[in-house]
């Protein structure tokens, strides 16, 4: 999604500048005008552009928001006022950044603004979707209830962040680890074999001959092939960030049926349990899609639920254009057309939140499970590689001294 930096005079008359991420420049405008603020500028940022943030403050995760929630709704069910929690939230909040946040929420409640009004004016603390919810609770006098289900929300995003992480930790050591296999061995290993490769009177292997000069490359260029890797991961992660980027990352991700079966199901999960707990506070399906759509990491998915808002927009029920995507599995327009006829939307979104969370366990399994041998299998070929690069000239060696 992208970064727009904006320009806005707040209430004090103060000018002020800040970052949103939003789909344009008029929901941007939106998002300023609903923090009390008049906007003046609005630029799209590029990631060489945007602003960067040097507080080293962590930015909340969602487990930090989850226990957030959770301690909300356990105090003002005991008969605390909300700015009193909002005070004794501060005393024990133990992410800085979101610590911050609740102080400066606390400080605008005392002020007389709303809690969803107060959120908003920390759009990189507290997530849209949180704020709506928020919003929805207090105009329906059910806060607690939405606050509840967002704790909720955010235990189940925070235990599929989890799941993806364990999944991608293993390949990520042994890969390192090779990698600094490589290294030693093409720095240090091979080249103390070479003087002795280069007195032999005999035509070495071509693997050793490869080697050798692999070795030597590397010597000469180790800064600039350095450079060069950094390069290639800034220019990579910059193009990520480009529509086309996203379009192309998103496409690779769908090509590998694996991967492909591991962010359709979390898309999934994400999706229904999103939207069942949004509908739940009386918030409209058309905005709850919206909202969804944006807490989507793969883009094809998010223009899916794009198109899928426009649809309802002209009367037509969700379940339609979730099957017309072909993204999502049939299980879940099924289910959601049952809830459709039924009168039981909220419940059968519900159903399928809980059974794509199983669904992605497994899928996190099924992926770990085909990555860690082939991991293995990588390392030994390349380790085994340049082991036989000296292992074969050095049995010539002998055989040669047995001839003798």
């Amino acid at each position: 999604m992208p970064n727009f930096g904006y320009t806005a005079i707040d209430k004090s008359g103060v000018e002020v500048k800040g970052s949103i991420n939003a789909e344009d420049k008029e929901k941007v405008k939106r998002e300023v005008k609903a923090m009390g603020m008049i906007p003046l500028e609005i630029v799209e940022q590029s990631v060489w552009t945007q602003d960067i943030d040097l507080s080293f403050e962590r930015k909340p995760s969602a487990r930090d928001l989850s226990v957030f929630c959770r301690q909300f709704v356990s105090m003002t069910k005991a008969g605390v006022s909300i700015i009193e929690a909002m005070k004794m939230l501060t005393e024990q909040t133990e992410n800085k950044a979101l610590r911050n946040a609740v102080e400066g929420v606390r400080v605008n409640l005392e002020k007389g603004e709303s809690l969803a009004s107060s959120m908003r004016q920390y759009p990189k603390i507290f997530p849209n979707l949180l704020i709506n919810m928020v919003a929805a609770g207090e105009a329906s006098g059910s806060l607690d209830h939405a606050m509840d289900r967002m704790s909720v929300q955010f235990e189940k995003t925070a235990k599929n962040q989890g799941l993806m992480k364990k999944a991608m930790i293993y390949p990520i050591i042994v890969g390192l680890v090779a990698l600094g296999v490589i290294v030693v061995m093409l720095l240090v290993v091979i080249p103390s074999y070479a003087e002795m490769f280069e007195t032999l009177d005999a035509t070495l292997p071509a693997i050793t001959v490869l080697v050798m000069a692999m070795s030597q490359f590397l010597q000469r260029n180790w800064l600039f092939l350095l450079l060069l890797v950094v390069l290639v991961v800034l220019v990579t992660k910059a193009y990520l960030t480009t529509e086309n980027g996203k379009h192309v990352w998103a496409e690779i991700q769908f090509r590998i049926p694996i991967v492909k079966n591991l962010v359709v199901k979390t898309a999934s999960a994400n999706m229904a349990r999103t939207i069942g707990t949004m509908v739940s506070t009386g918030i409209p399906l058309v905005e709850a899609v919206d909202i969804v759509a944006d807490t989507m990491d793969n883009v094809l998915v998010k223009e899916s639920l794009i198109e899928a808002k426009e649809q309802i927009m002209m009367g037509v029920p969700l379940s339609e254009p979730i099957k017309e995507s072909g993204i999502f599995p049939p299980m879940v327009h099924h289910m959601m057309k049952i809830g459709e006829e039924a009168g039981t939307t909220e419940e059968m979104l519900t159903k399928l939140a809980d059974y794509y969370d199983e669904e992605v366990e497994l899928a996190v399994q099924a992926l770990m499970a085909a990555i860690e041998p082939l991991v293995i299998i990588v390392l030994a070929l390349i380790v085994g590689f340049l082991v036989l690069s000296v292992i074969l000239p050095m049995m010539s060696m002998y055989d040669a001294l047995n001839t003798l």
